[in-house]
């Protein structure tokens, strides 16, 4: 019970709760000003439908992207809406323009998530205009408010930033360590003998990709922002240290790494192994609280203290025999100096801002530089022109979107379902990525929420009669789509479903034909979008996996070169270390990705995928023994003449040169 309510604390107090709300608050108010006040209801929905648009492309990330991705959107949803309104007199202008901006929006994924939102609001406007009856006179009319709308949402969204600027920072650093919190959680499992060690490692390898992921997102936030970088802003200064103990922390627990096969064996007997784990997830709990604290901008978090439990433990270990049955008990006494560091650095992670205790403090420069740890996804045509051809990915994701949309656009026209057949390409679009593995699951995700949320909103409709209650369930309806639209699919389309139900009702629309009609139109949408994926230039992620393998042993050999020169007592900086270190964990994340979006494709198309999952742990084994090193060597200050020996630093040399060729032969292949 108490992790549920730390879960909803943290929806509650984290970003996409927020935006949500930034969301719902833009589309509802200009509907009900033009409704209420104006006595034009079409208004209010094409003003909100644009701001509904530009929340699209509102991703967390530097306020100068954020302003120019939100920018771009007005000016992509104004002109595709002239089009449209131009379009649509014709069935054929109107069916080449799908095909025109459905190639050219999807091929904006070359630009990068941002670029791709702005092609996504692009085909929102153009699918949901395109049935829609307009005047003539209207045709300057519609675009300007869904221009208007588009801009009135960009507006609030600069204006919140303006007062607030380092709220989004925070909420992303406290999905960080609730990441890492469960990183932590999984790694306890290793010393529970009840769980199977190969889970485990699955489970641990999918978990680095989420905290790898949030760990971008904070990247993003932090280091493009000048306000926090360059400025002598004491919050953005906190944030900034704040994150950097948040990766060590992390470097911290990917080192622990023991032969726990071995250790089960041994030790599995005593009992120690349970208490290890049980004190792990202490640890856990007070990590996650310390996340909680951060999203909530709080600092009153109870430090952690394990010293009884420690020396309990410790005891227990000194009794047993040095050359006992399960063999010499240093490993143990190893972990439990592991444990005591990992609580001194969960206690000191949560920084009191200078601000309070210190108001006419200057905060402490930054001490590497931050510029090198993001990376910059330039617009240029040259880029796009690059990707014009069948071994570009986006390419042929542009090709398949293109001719989905177009055979959308024929059923609906020849074989319409009701008043709403829009709502097949609406599907396509929505469910057609450009990898298999995620069109197979929102195709699946959109049906389930389709289904469970269209039956509530009939029962809703049938059960609640008073118009007030109606309309304040589908506030809260909409509150829940749009704080869903990037955290869960399936619960997103759960609440969309009922919420355009009871708004279609507030229309005159029947309840019958529209249920039946957004049903069959999911279902069709979503076999079209999933027989494309399959069947129309597929790249299948077995494909694709030998330069995600190439990747991560180029990271892992900077990785090993680091310390390398850390061992010949060559100065490394600090910068240096840091980005090899990310680099490993970025590529290491990538490279699992890609085998989970493989494990979800067909069976026949998953080449060596045992192979693979092999190579993933074992990558990460590998990082986490080098971490172990480097951490061991950086904290050592025995002055030493000639720090390590020649044959230690000979054998590293000639690992790297092993890799060097494994490389070699990859890129041959």
């Amino acid at each position: 019970m108490q992790s549920i309510l730390q879960s909803v604390r943290y929806f509650l107090f984290g970003h996409h709760f927020s935006d949500g709300l930034r969301t719902t608050v833009a589309v509802l108010l200009p509907a009900l000003f033009f409704f209420r006040v104006m006595n034009q209801p079409e208004w209010g929905i094409m003003v909100g439908l644009g701001a509904l648009s530009a929340s699209i492309t509102d991703a967390p990330g530097p306020l100068v992207h954020k302003r120019n991705g939100m920018l771009a959107c007005c000016g992509v949803i104004f002109v595709t809406a002239l089009l449209t309104g131009y379009a649509r007199l014709n069935p054929w202008t109107l069916g080449l323009e799908i095909g025109v901006l459905s190639f050219i929006y999807a091929l904006f994924n070359v630009y990068g998530a941002r670029a791709a939102a702005v092609g996504s609001a692009g085909m929102l406007v153009m699918i949901l205009l395109m049935e829609r009856p307009s005047a003539p006179a209207a045709f300057w009319q519609v675009p300007t408010l869904i221009l208007a709308g588009g801009l009135w949402y960009t507006a609030i969204s600069l204006t919140f930033r303006q007062f607030r600027p380092y709220r989004q920072a925070q909420q992303a650093l406290a999905e960080c360590v609730h990441e890492i919190a469960e990183f932590l959680r999984i790694k306890a499992d290793f010393y529970d003998g009840r769980t199977n060690l190969d889970d485990d490692y699955r489970r641990l390898v999918t978990q680095h990709v989420r905290v790898s992921e949030r760990q971008d997102v904070v990247r993003e936030l932090l280091f493009k922002s000048r306000r926090m970088v360059e400025e002598t802003t004491t919050e953005g200064r906190a944030l900034l240290l704040t994150f950097a103990d948040v990766v060590d922390l992390y470097e911290h627990i990917s080192a622990m790494y023991y032969d726990y096969q071995s250790l089960r064996n041994r030790f599995g007997q005593t009992g120690l192994l349970s208490e290890i784990a049980l004190l792990i997830r202490q640890q856990v709990d007070v990590l996650d609280r310390v996340g909680l604290a951060l999203g909530e901008n709080r600092t009153d978090v109870t430090p952690i203290d394990l010293g009884n439990e420690l020396h309990q433990l410790r005891t227990r270990i000194d009794a047993l025999p040095p050359d006992g049955q399960q063999g010499n008990p240093l490993i143990l006494k190893r972990i439990l100096v592991n444990l005591r560091q990992l609580g001194e650095r969960i206690n000191g992670l949560r920084r009191e801002p200078a601000n309070e205790q210190h108001p006419t403090q200057t905060p402490a420069p930054v001490s590497f530089d931050y510029t090198r740890f993001v990376t910059h996804q330039p617009i240029r045509l040259s880029q796009l022109r690059d990707n014009l051809s069948l071994s570009s990915t986006t390419f042929r994701y542009a090709l398949r979107m293109t001719i989905a949309c177009l055979v959308g656009y024929l059923i609906a026209s020849f074989w319409s379902s009701g008043q709403h057949s829009y709502w097949i390409l609406l599907t396509i679009t929505v469910i057609l990525k450009p990898a298999f593995a995620l069109t197979r699951q929102r195709n699946r995700d959109r049906l389930m929420g389709t289904l469970a949320g269209g039956l509530l909103g009939v029962v809703l409709l049938l059960t609640v009669t008073n118009t007030t209650a109606l309309f304040g369930l589908m506030v809260l309806f909409m509150l829940g789509t749009y704080s869903f639209l990037r955290l869960n699919y399936v619960t997103m389309v759960f609440c969309v479903t009922p919420f355009v139900l009871i708004l279609l009702n507030f229309m005159g629309v029947g309840l019958r034909e529209v249920v039946e009609e957004r049903v069959l139109d999911t279902i069709l949408g979503g076999l079209i979008a999933l027989a494309a994926s399959y069947g129309l230039f597929p790249r299948w992620e077995s494909e694709q996996v030998v330069k995600y393998l190439n990747d991560v042993l180029q990271a892992d050999m900077a990785y090993l070169q680091t310390l390398t020169d850390m061992l010949a007592g060559k100065p490394v900086s600090i910068t240096d270390y840091k980005l090899s270190r990310k680099n490993v964990y970025v590529q290491s994340a990538n490279l699992s990705a890609a085998f989970e979006r493989m494990l979800s494709e067909p069976r026949n198309k998953q080449t060596h995928r045992e192979e693979l999952l092999r190579f993933a742990v074992l990558n990460h084994i590998f990082a986490s023994n080098i971490a172990t090193i480097v951490t061991g060597v950086m904290n050592d200050e025995t002055p030493r003449d000639e720090p390590f020996h020649a044959e230690q630093l000979q054998f590293i040399q000639k690992l790297i040169a092993d890799m060097t060729r494994i490389v070699a032969n990859i890129q041959e292949r």
